[in-house]
């Protein structure tokens, strides 16, 4: 025999509807939905963020004359001159 327990929840409005709105579309009920979210997430399979990793490619050269690169405005004097 399956036991279950009852238990109260509150869960934001958006988040319900859409919850509802899932349950509509796949012909089950609101448990259903939120009992297969909840083993998703207990069992680790939830979505997680992936890390970023930025590579740096560092390039060897030397500045053009007349830049410098603490002066934001002649680093844009520059590129709108060599356009």
């Amino acid at each position: 025999m399956l036991q279950h327990m009852r238990t109260t929840l509150n869960i934001e409005d958006d988040l319900m509807k859409r919850v509802k709105k899932r349950a509509s579309e796949a012909g089950i009920t609101i448990t259903e939905v939120v009992e297969e979210a909840l083993r998703a997430a207990v069992a680790g399979q939830a979505p997680r963020a992936t890390g970023f990793s930025l590579a740096w490619n560092p390039v060897s050269g030397r500045t053009r004359p007349g830049i410098d690169l603490a002066d934001r405005d002649s680093l844009y004097d520059a590129m709108e001159r060599s356009k």
